[in-house]
């Protein structure tokens, strides 16, 4: 293994979460005077942190979002995880080669520590998960592309960025990693290969992952 560290994204990487909460969003928005397709949705906030949506509303709208957005929002998400969520098909044999072969991973999300715990309880990814290997973009106030959550995991897990390799699958993510001065791969299983600019390889298929990392 050529990297001390394997940090992983959670939705879209580890969780099937993506088309649920885009979905969702595109719905939510439309539904408060914001029109947005899924597609808009995916383009504009995969990858980000909730207050990217309430950013680019203002900018590009002049109006706010209403303050029980965030908890509207996640009531709903979290209700459609209950119903339907899945771990992304290989990552459950990606994390037990890690665990056998005795190499540090850990994950950092956009997403709320709620969020990710209750999406890893469904998909039944919490045994790989305990606390100390989970961090949020609410550790650190700024969520992707700043550098700052993942610089942030590596310190935490005593990692040296350069020595750090990252698994992202949106745009947003890649362009944190890359600021991190970390290695990062791309997973095209959702986004087009030309999106993820700046990733150190591109893969289609979780199960590709192992020989990736070796």
């Amino acid at each position: 293994m050529r990297y001390e560290l394997v940090i992983f994204d959670n939705d879209g990487v580890l969780v099937d979460s993506e088309p649920l909460s885009n979905t969702i969003l595109a719905g939510y928005l439309t539904e408060l005077g914001h029109p947005t397709s899924y597609e808009d949705s995916l383009r504009d906030y995969m990858g980000a942190a909730v207050h990217r949506v309430h950013d680019l509303v203002l900018e590009r709208s002049g109006q706010r979002l209403p303050e029980d957005f965030d908890d509207v929002f996640h009531s709903r998400v979290f209700a459609a995880f209950e119903r339907e969520l899945k771990p992304v098909e290989g990552a459950v044999d990606v994390l037990e080669k890690l665990a056998a072969d005795g190499v540090a991973y850990c994950l950092a999300s956009s997403g709320s520590h709620e969020r990710i715990r209750v999406g890893h309880q469904k998909a039944g990814l919490d045994k790989w998960f305990d606390e100390g290997r989970v961090f949020s973009s609410q550790d650190v106030g700024r969520g992707k592309p700043a550098p700052d959550l993942f610089l942030y995991a590596a310190e935490r897990m005593g990692v040296a960025p350069e020595k750090c390799v990252v698994v992202e699958d949106s745009p947003l993510g890649v362009q944190a990693a890359v600021a991190a001065g970390m290695d990062v791969l791309g997973f095209t299983a959702m986004t087009p290969a030309e999106r993820l600019v700046g990733a150190t390889a591109l893969f289609g298929d979780m199960r590709e992952l192992a020989d990736l990392l070796a």
